[in-house]
């Protein structure tokens, strides 16, 4: 267990408890129903969840009923609503939407059921694609099941690149291409700058395209290796430090976030981005909106993540959410059941059409609407299937604020320097010499 989580068993939880229980919501409502009441704690979307929530409840023909409960927008904050329930034992946690690097954390704590009937293993992972399913394991065994997948994409502004001759799409496509041809337009490069998890996303992918990662020997928790003084760290130090102090950052680097750099893009001065693909449909709902035109969609192009060395090919970020069972539940025959109605082919299909987040299953991809919807289907599965985790490891909040703050503000970020920094400081955190 991860001293995070010891810190906040320890501590005095019984009024934090009370105040984020829903009013009139608890075990006992539960308990007393005829029909099961299974509560899914979700992430906030555009009611994709709350959609699959009723569907499934339908046709479940009154074996449980799911009703949905909305967690906080940034992934921290979720995962604090979340701890303090599980800590505290909470049955009223039934099923969550859990951030992949949370997974190993809450698994080692205790806080999630494992799925280990081989029939159900198998139902709930033939045909999920093998990066996201990597992330939904702990100690060989299923602790949760892949419900979406995500990854990031370049994204592009036609025009602009093909004024300076360049080509986003070629296989030798680097960061130090892209700085070199923004500076020469005299555009700007929408990049998650702000100390938050994206932030996190960005310096991981780096380097994994690199050949690197952040700590070697996960497994051993709190005695784990910093390995962010390499090869693949200091040219991820090189390229974000060049980027925050050149002619093509946001000017708003160090609060942005997806938003902030989907804004930048489609606007004058934007020429490239790296996002995940909801951008793609909040492009098309600005339009239908009047905020941005038609020209703007159609100026669009979409590639794969650029690499980060010559000759190597870039392991994209992964994201996603995993859908788990909360080990504390009343009902965990009937969460089961839940979790294979939700994160079925059938709903993988549906939740992409309807949120913009990519299916975890591989066949969704070839669904005609899916096809039709978005363009760059295959990218997104090709993407998806050479994607790199974050460290999956249970003390991951220690290794990945060690990074956010030792990496911001981006503009002081120099190799070797700041890799050898968050290596020390690391390594303190995860000994207990140093507190976040």
């Amino acid at each position: 267990m991860s001293r995070s989580l010891k810190r906040i068993r320890r501590g005095v939880l019984v009024v934090g408890l009370v105040a984020l229980l829903p009013l009139g919501l608890g075990a006992c409502v539960s308990q007393s129903s005829a029909t099961p009441t299974l509560t899914w704690y979700i992430n906030p979307d555009n009611g994709g969840q709350k959609t699959l929530a009723q569907r499934c409840s339908d046709q479940s023909q009154g074996k449980y009923t799911i009703i949905t409960q909305v967690l906080p927008n940034e992934a921290d904050q979720q995962r604090e609503q979340l701890v303090r329930r599980l800590a505290a034992g909470d049955p009223s946690v039934d099923l969550m939407s859990l951030d992949p690097p949370f997974v190993a954390e809450f698994a080692n704590a205790g806080y999630l059921k494992a799925i280990t009937d081989p029939a159900d293993v198998q139902a709930l992972t033939t045909g999920v694609l093998a990066a996201p399913l990597e992330t939904a394991k702990w100690k060989d065994q299923l602790v949760a099941t892949p419900f979406w997948a995500n990854t990031q994409l370049l994204w592009f502004r036609k025009a602009a690149v093909a004024s300076v001759g360049v080509d986003p799409t070629a296989p030798d496509f680097t960061w130090t291409r892209m700085i070199d041809a923004a500076e020469k337009a005299g555009k700007r490069i929408g990049v998650q700058g702000r100390r938050y998890e994206g932030y996190m996303v960005w310096i991981n992918a780096l380097i994994t395209s690199g050949g690197g990662q952040i700590i070697e020997n996960a497994e051993l928790g709190n005695k784990a290796t910093p390995t962010v003084s390499s090869p693949a760290g200091n040219n991820a130090a090189d390229i974000i430090g060049r980027l925050s102090r050149s002619s093509a950052a946001p000017p708003d680097l160090l609060t942005a976030g997806e938003e902030e750099s989907r804004a930048l893009f489609q606007g004058d001065t934007g020429m490239f981005m790296v996002n995940w693909p909801y951008v793609y449909g909040a492009a098309q709902s600005a339009v239908k909106s009047g905020a941005i035109s038609q020209a703007v969609v159609d100026d669009m192009g979409w590639a794969r993540y650029p690499g980060a060395m010559p000759g190597t090919q870039s392991t994209p970020p992964l994201g996603g959410i995993n859908l788990a069972i909360g080990n504390f539940t009343n009902f965990p025959d009937q969460a089961l059941s839940a979790v294979k109605c939700i994160t079925s082919l059938e709903s993988d299909v549906q939740y992409m059409l309807d949120s913009g987040n990519p299916a975890a299953r591989a066949a969704a991809y070839d669904d005609p609407k899916v096809v039709a919807a978005f363009p760059m289907a295959s990218l997104i599965r090709d993407s998806i299937n050479g994607a790199g985790p974050r460290p999956i490891t249970p003390y991951y909040g220690d290794v990945s604020t060690s990074v956010q703050r030792t990496w911001h503000p981006s503009p002081d970020v120099h190799s070797p320097t700041t890799p050898e920094e968050t290596d020390t400081y690391m390594a303190d955190v995860l000994s207990g010499k140093r507190l976040l």
